[in-house]
């Protein structure tokens, strides 16, 4: 069979194109909110009781679907995720209260969780250590094409066909990426039929540091939560992942209270500050990458970006307290989210840093769950840091979670292979 050439490049892309539909899916609730509500006689509490009852799905769907992909493989894990949560949008198309809707928000956390073990596994499978983290700049850069087109794409439908087929039309897309997939995907980079002799050795030549140290090494879940290096990440994605869902779940409702926006102006204006982070996760992951071919250590490397993103995060989450304009406002929080990227897509790579493929799923997910654990508590306080449509405190809770972050990574210790004997959870950083 014709060999081909970059393939990794071509399966990065098919998870990128994942996480857009993801964020497709995730987001046409909040953007189509306005016009739901008005319709059903909903009200912002029971918008922020629905995105907590998705959240407690997606916290369940983090480590359920860390395991599976760590005992499935790859393939099949992403092909389940997909299905999951394609069904779960589709079905949205008859919800009717806020009942049915958190039923069905649970259903979609659920299967949309298993994105994130699963790219995070995708990456350690098919990139050396030196390009894992401009791989998990092109999946995170997924997630904001989606927030992207999200807003435009779910306005448009819902002018023109209304809430209901909008969702069974956007419900459709994931089945559709389903084929390519199987095509593609049929196993990882050691014994794929269509990778090229110097792709596979350079895949696997990159990963040898790793693998020697970590390979045999495969912790129970027990184990693993005896590393102090599994708890930075845990922690570390318990801070920062609310900074995201902050917006993500609230910015349509923001520009609704603050502005007076309707479905129209969302779809106008919410894309913006998804450009940012979509220029984050790029430039997250691709400075990394320069800095290792430089010559810095991976602990150096790593812990230099994501303390580059967060203090980029930090002023502008501040500042937007005060921006007296759409525009402001939205450039502002682009800011933020460009900072968050570059953060995250660093933070993201450290299961695959700490532990070997198989090992990986699991602590991506656990991580995950802790976050999912942290927004909901941010979630609920919403609505009482916002009352009157006053936002300000809102932006401060994102600002004070973000030294906190920082703490976490730098007490979790150096990023390099966890050995069996290098249990430290009890000594000082």
């Amino acid at each position: 069979m014709t060999t081909k050439k970059g393939l990794r490049w071509l399966v990065i892309t098919l998870v990128a194109a994942a996480t857009i539909i993801n964020y497709i899916d995730r987001s046409a609730l909040a953007v189509m909110w306005p016009g739901i509500a008005a319709e059903l006689g909903l009200d912002k509490r029971d918008y922020a009781n629905i995105i907590t009852v998705f959240l407690i799905g997606y916290a369940v769907g983090q480590s359920l679907f860390g395991k599976i992909f760590d005992a499935l493989g790859t393939r099949i894990g992403f092909l389940l995720s997909i299905v999951v949560w394609s069904v779960s949008i589709g079905l949205h198309f008859v919800a009717r209260s806020a009942l049915s809707f958190a039923l069905f928000r649970a259903l979609l956390g659920i299967g949309e969780a298993g994105n994130w073990p699963g790219a995070t596994k995708a990456i350690a499978e098919w990139f050396p250590v030196r390009e894992r983290a401009l791989g998990q700049g092109i999946f995170g850069a997924g997630a904001s094409v989606g927030s992207i087109i999200a807003p435009p794409l779910v306005a448009f439908l819902y002018a023109y066909v209304g809430w209901k087929t909008t969702f069974i039309l956007i419900g459709a897309l994931g089945f559709i990426w389903i084929v390519p997939w199987l095509i593609v995907y049929k196993s990882g980079p050691d014994s794929h039929p269509w990778i090229s002799a110097d792709e596979r050795a350079y895949i696997l030549g990159g990963q040898k540091k790793t693998q020697a140290a970590a390979d045999e090494y495969v912790p129970t879940m027990g184990e693993l939560l005896r590393h102090r290096q599994s708890w930075g990440v845990i922690a570390a994605r318990f801070f920062i992942d609310p900074v995201w869902w902050l917006f993500v779940g609230w910015l349509p409702l923001y520009l609704n209270e603050k502005f007076g926006f309707d479905v129209k102006q969302i779809g106008l204006f919410g894309w913006v500050p998804y450009v940012g982070a979509g220029i984050g996760a790029l430039a997250g992951g691709w400075f990394c990458g320069r800095l290792l071919q430089r010559g810095w250590s991976v602990n150096r490397a790593r812990k230099f970006v994501i303390a580059l993103g967060l203090i980029v995060m930090f002023p502008a989450l501040l500042l937007t307290t005060v921006a007296a304009t759409p525009l402001a406002a939205v450039l502002s929080i682009a800011v933020i989210l460009f900072g968050f990227q570059a953060a995250i897509t660093n933070i993201q790579t450290l299961p695959s840093d700490f532990f070997s493929g198989r090992t990986v799923g699991s602590l991506a997910g656990v991580s995950g769950t802790a976050a999912v654990l942290g927004v909901i508590g941010c979630m609920q306080l919403v609505p009482v840091l916002t009352a009157g449509g006053n936002y300000t405190l809102f932006f401060v809770l994102g600002a004070a979670l973000v030294p906190l972050v920082y703490l976490s990574i730098w007490l979790g210790g150096a990023v390099e292979p966890v050995r069996p004997h290098a249990v430290q959870v009890k000594e000082n950083p």
